[in-house]
């Protein structure tokens, strides 16, 4: 897991969480979760609307910029799911079914991106898809299209 852990006032974490993230979100944190809870809503999906509030809680606390994000200006979020997932597994409030979207919400393109790059990840990953049931692996498939939804166009 990333050892990165930004404070609250932080440049990383306010530049993540209110202005830019990377090539895949045109938007920060903060109108990203705003967006993707939009599309929740507008579909009528309320079971995952909680898990679209709290998915990307601790995006902003794992911020970094690989050598490669510096010329862009952009952030990397290694781990960020698991860093949600820690920040809101021990609320009562929550419901265990909204931590493990939170936790898992990203599985789907960690694993379709280690298949090609990191197989010792890629095997890790779907042992974890393998052991979660289907339900929630239906429900990880829809609250991944309205994560989609939320990252509006590509910026480049």
């Amino acid at each position: 897991m990333n050892i990165v852990n930004n404070s609250f006032f932080s440049k990383p974490y306010m530049k993540s969480l209110f202005w830019i993230q990377n090539n895949w979100h045109q938007h920060g944190v903060l109108v990203h979760t705003l967006r993707v809870t939009y599309y929740i809503l507008k579909a009528g999906d309320f079971k995952l609307f909680a898990a679209g509030l709290l998915h990307d809680i601790g995006k902003p606390s794992v911020a970094f910029q690989k050598p490669e994000d510096v010329e862009f200006g952009e952030y990397s979020f290694t781990d960020h799911e698991e860093k949600s997932y820690r920040i809101i597994k021990n609320w009562s409030f929550i419901s265990e079914y909204t931590k493990q979207i939170v936790r898992y919400h990203y599985l789907i393109r960690d694993i379709q991106k280690s298949f090609s790059e990191d197989k010792s990840r890629y095997d890790s990953k779907k042992k974890i898809w393998d052991s979660l049931s289907k339900n929630i692996q239906k429900d990880l498939e829809r609250f991944i299209r309205y994560d989609d939804l939320g990252k509006g166009k590509k910026r480049r």
